[in-house]
């Protein structure tokens, strides 16, 4: 295991600070900037307008390798599941799901998680660790070049969402850092828009939002009152419906900007009336868009996806009601990694 610092993990401001601080120039920072995040180049030999001594220096005391890529699986749909290895030996998972006009990753901000929602197979695997920013950062930087290198070399990751494995909130320091880097103008250079952070509702530390980088916000509702969200998310006997919605009203919004609540459509669980009516109660028409997302089974869980008539009938009765409501198209369920499907196993990467 390597013990040196990341490059990955400092922010532009950050490697300029520690360029000047060790008598080296401090345009330098946004000329390494330029090489490793708008042209892919990771190796110091190929910036070739940089000073021999100051790549010297990086090189002996910061790290610049990136997760391994173990195995990637394709779907018919064109989604593809990458598992990487950290330098600790630690899998992970991240998943690249084109659309017409954008490529989306959506990354891991843990290793494993310790929420334990009831539908999610990456709580099976409980919670080890947080990522550091550069293994979050790492994951963009590997599945590009991995792209680059297999499928196009012009290939281009255009949107982020922070939904695969783990609890983004409960890893703030690190994920904050990591979307600073995303949005650098002279780096990768993404959109506020681009960037959407997704939480299961951790109201103590939506709180903290407050001065975070004005990204897209989801929140994982999946249910309109206490006793079945607690039946589906156990941190909601911890947070609940009052608190996590007092915290969201704490976060202010700009101009044309609403908050995303993700609603995973459970089988006679969540998809009934009564759920249409408490949704109708407890959101703002007008600062609320609802996703809804069929449950996708995998192995062991006990719950059963909605029938499409039954999903497409609830969502009918929410845009009646006034609300923007969508339905997220499933993508990658033939290899599980579609949401809540993620678990970085070597025994599913190797069918």
């Amino acid at each position: 295991m390597n013990n040196k610092q990341s490059l990955y993990s400092l922010t532009l401001e950050e490697l300029q600070t520690l360029l000047v601080k060790n008598d080296f120039a401090k345009y330098a920072a946004d000329q390494i900037y330029h090489w490793i995040y708008k042209n892919f180049k990771l190796h110091s030999d190929d910036w070739s307008n940089t000073s021999k001594k100051m790549r010297q220096w990086l090189v002996e005391n910061y790290d610049t390798s990136i997760p391994e890529v173990v195995t990637v699986l394709e779907s018919v749909d064109g989604t593809r599941k990458f598992l990487f290895k950290l330098s600790d030996g630690e899998l992970v998972e991240a998943v690249t799901i084109p659309m017409p006009g954008r490529l989306t990753i959506c990354v891991s901000s843990q290793v494993g998680c310790a929420v334990g929602c009831k539908f999610c197979r990456t709580a099976l695997m409980g919670f080890k660790r947080n990522l550091d920013s550069s293994e979050i950062i790492g994951q963009y930087l590997s599945a590009t070049l991995w792209l680059r290198e297999k499928v196009d070399q012009n290939t281009l990751i255009t949107n982020i969402v922070y939904m695969g494995q783990g609890e983004p909130l409960l890893n703030l320091a690190n994920v904050k850092t990591s979307v600073m880097v995303f949005l650098e103008d002279k780096g990768i250079s993404i959109g506020q828009r681009r960037i959407t952070l997704s939480t299961s509702g951790i109201a103590s530390q939506i709180e903290k939002l407050i001065d975070f980088p004005s990204v897209n916000l989801a929140i994982s509702l999946h249910a309109a009152d206490d006793i079945t969200r607690d039946l589906l998310m156990p941190i909601n006997k911890k947070y609940n419906m009052e608190r996590l919605l007092d915290a969201i009203n704490q976060i202010p919004l700009k101009a044309n900007r609403r908050i995303t609540y993700e609603y995973l459509l459970v089988d006679k669980v969540n998809d009934r009336m009564v759920d249409v009516e408490n949704l109708t109660r407890i959101l703002k028409r007008k600062l609320s868009k609802i996703n809804l997302i069929p449950f996708n089974s995998f192995p062991g869980c006990e719950f059963k996806t909605p029938s499409k008539e039954k999903v497409v009938w609830f969502q009918e009765q929410l845009l009646n009601r006034d609300f923007v409501c969508t339905i997220r198209s499933s993508k990658g369920e033939d290899i599980l990694a579609a949401c809540g499907q993620l678990k970085a196993d070597h025994c599913l990467a190797n069918k």
